[in-house]
């Protein structure tokens, strides 16, 4: 176990460094962590797989930094679940306040005092990166956008993302709202997954509101065919950001880039790293879910074996030409006791490539397993003490 341990704190260590300071982010151009891995103008970035959530190539990934109107893939991410519970309708007719109308940045350009359908706002919130938009929307939702900002930093504590915390609802630059490539990718990674239908408005290309026609500044949109999301972002201090992810040949990768220094470097830069991405890695589907990987032995249960396996499908990527090497061994912990309830955790799964870790994930119980009679627990009992 201490040998597994050590291993995999080395793999660890090839995929990043030690984030810097908040106050003094590194702006330096960026060397190479990997072989062939591109030059990228950012303070952060992180590439990864989104099956199998892996980290490709990254640089300052845990580095707090301002998100700027990366923060709108939130505000959108809590309207979708919205939308999915039925509290808002897409044809809701939402009253733009005087606090909406006055929003500086880039806007969609609604009108104090009007009613503007629900979509029509959702459009140009994620198409035309509207703060007016992101406003009115929120109020809508919660009656200010100080009770949605709340919501946001919930579902980001129950997303995992540690190095998050809001103050408002499209980015606006403050002191207290930050975030990191790594919690980026944990949410838009869990955006696609859950609403693959609404992710589909991010590959618009322009939409018109009130006779103004605005395009989608994510101008990879238009270089790369196999782009089709997410979002921009860009202020002063923070720089220009850039969410991408492509799909090729069923392999979509998403890529985050912050601090760039222009525009067109972040969209260049953000090529590179899809570019350098599909070409270096292939992604397989290793199981299923649901499929049965061996039988574990269990003490003291009606049953004297439980069904391992894992209850989602499972992929590894690695470099390509490198499949044939992949190895996987179970490792099985040294005593399992019924009760068992099915996905509960009774071993670990490890892939790993001439030595090197590339995944661990938990080997899961597939079925109940009830405790035994007075006399199964009572032989079984006599059995695992020599058994150990």
């Amino acid at each position: 176990m201490c040998l597994l341990l050590a291993a995999a704190a080395a793999f660890g260590a090839e995929g990043e460094t030690t984030a810097p300071e908040v106050e003094q982010p590194d702006t330096t151009r960026v060397v190479s962590l990997a072989p062939g891995a591109p030059d990228v103008d950012a303070t952060s970035f992180l590439l990864v797989d989104y099956q199998s959530g892996e980290e490709l190539v990254s640089y300052n990934q845990n580095a707090r930094v301002e998100p700027a109107s990366l923060t709108k893939l939130m505000t959108a991410y809590i309207l979708y679940r919205e939308l999915a519970k039925g509290s808002i309708k897409l044809d809701d007719e939402v009253l733009i306040s005087q606090r909406a109308w006055e929003m500086k940045g880039s806007r969609m350009f609604v009108e104090v005092g009007k009613k503007v359908q629900l979509e029509k706002l959702l459009r140009g919130l994620i198409i035309q990166s509207g703060n007016d938009a992101a406003v009115a929307l929120a109020e809508h939702v919660a009656g200010s956008e100080e009770a949605f900002v709340e919501r946001m930093n919930e579902v980001a504590g129950e997303l995992g993302m540690k190095n998050t915390h809001y103050e408002n609802v499209t980015g606006w630059p403050h002191e207290n709202h930050y975030t990191s490539a790594h919690d980026i990718v944990l949410l838009a990674r869990t955006l696609i997954n859950e609403f693959p239908q609404r992710y589909k408005l991010y590959s618009e290309k322009d939409f018109t509101y009130n006779n103004i026609k605005q395009h989608n500044r994510n101008k990879l949109l238009w270089r790369d065919s196999t782009v089709d999301g997410m979002k921009t972002g860009h202020t002063e201090s923070a720089g220009y950001c850039l969410v991408a992810s492509a799909i090729r040949d069923n392999m979509r990768l998403i890529s985050v880039l912050l601090g760039a220094s222009s525009e067109q470097s972040r969209t260049e830069s953000s090529q590179r790293l899809l570019e350098y991405g599909f070409r270096t890695f292939e992604t397989h589907k290793i199981y299923k879910a649901g499929d049965a990987l061996s039988e574990v032995r269990v003490w003291q249960g009606d049953k004297a074996e439980v069904a391992g396996g894992v209850m989602d499908d499972l992929y590894v990527s690695m470099r390509k030409g490198r499949y044939d090497q992949l190895k996987g061994v179970v490792q099985f912990d040294r005593s399992i006791d019924a009760p068992i309830r099915r996905g509960d955790v009774l071993g670990k799964i490890v892939f790993s490539d001439d030595g090197q870790i590339l995944k661990q994930t938990n080997l899961l119980a597939l079925e109940n397993v009830g405790e035994g009679g007075w006399w199964r627990r009572i032989v079984d009992s006599v059995q695992k003490l020599f058994a150990e």
